[in-house]
């Protein structure tokens, strides 16, 4: 199939991937847009997994304050760059980040922050639970891992439904800035501020 110009530009501004990436892509998938998406879908996440470990001590301290200033949220997020750190894209998730901390008050960056005295109480909790509904106790761990999925949910910020997307996790989110600008990057910390907490 011959390539032309108008579906390669039509390819990156559904993906916002480069013009030689969603050449290939195409070329791979004989121009199979919605094949030639996933190529590139794909193909991002391999380049997330490879950056990884990249070291990322640059980025913003973004804060937040919401309108009667009543609430604030001080948020860093690093990155490997100055130059990355100073991008709309980049600019616009941080702003993002802040909003979501306001809105959904979470207790932690990511489940690794979660202490272990914490999470042994919500499975003792949770196994009680299933104890007194009269689950079978062979469902048990089932049960338990799919309340602590929730919990999870609830305090930590990358496993948050997006307040703007629901249908997308932070996790989600970081991952697909992480592809579209090249460089690892994390949410290292975060603090929330309610007025006469």
């Amino acid at each position: 199939m011959n390539i032309t110009a108008d579906i390669v530009k039509q390819l990156r501004e559904i993906t916002g991937a480069g013009m030689m990436d969603c050449k290939k892509a195409l070329a791979e998938t004989d121009g199979d847009m919605e094949k030639a998406v996933e190529y590139l879908r794909k193909k991002g996440l391999q380049a997330v997994e490879k950056k990884a470990g990249r070291q990322i001590k640059e980025g913003v301290i973004y804060s937040y304050i919401h309108p009667g200033s009543r609430l604030g949220v001080l948020v860093e997020i690093n990155c490997e760059t100055d130059f990355v750190a100073r991008t709309p894209d980049f600019q616009a998730f941080a702003k993002d980040i802040a909003m979501q901390i306001a809105a959904s008050n979470p207790k932690y960056v990511d489940r690794s922050d979660v202490p272990q005295e914490l999470i042994d109480k919500e499975t003792e909790i949770y196994k009680e639970q299933a104890r007194e509904q009269g689950k079978p106790e062979k469902i048990w761990d089932k049960f338990v891992q799919g309340k602590l999925d929730k919990y999870y949910q609830e305090i930590c910020l990358l496993d948050q439904s997006f307040v703007k997307d629901p249908d997308k996790i932070i996790r989600d989110l970081l991952t697909e800035l992480v592809a579209k600008l090249g460089e690892n990057m994390a949410i290292r910390r975060f603090v929330r501020f309610q007025l006469g907490e």
